[in-house]
């Protein structure tokens, strides 16, 4: 019998925005309860030597230096632009906003 009740399955779901049926819910509390169960015979999962990880592969070559480099003119820039107003891009109104 699982440790999990229905409802907390369906507090769970309703947290989650989840829909589901009566079945789900006794198929999840089983499925949870055995995943508790793995996590709880393991014990600690971290021990002390090992280092908090935000990544499982170290990362390299993400960053790249900030370096300051001049723009385009403003004219430049609206020089492709299908349409434009007051040194602006001009855009469809969306939605009917105003």
């Amino acid at each position: 019998m699982p440790n999990i009740s229905r409802d907390e399955v369906a507090h769970l779901a309703k947290l989650a925005r989840l829909a589901v049926t009566d079945e789900e819910l006794a198929t999840f509390a089983g499925q949870l309860d055995q995943i508790l169960d793995a996590v709880a015979k393991v014990g600690v999962v971290a021990d002390q030597d090992v280092p908090p990880t935000s990544h499982a592969v170290p990362l390299t070559n993400v960053f790249r230096e900030d370096v300051v480099r001049p723009s385009l003119a403003q004219e430049q820039a609206l020089a492709g632009a299908p349409a434009a107003e007051d040194g602006r891009f001009r855009v469809p109104r969306i939605l009917g906003e105003e």
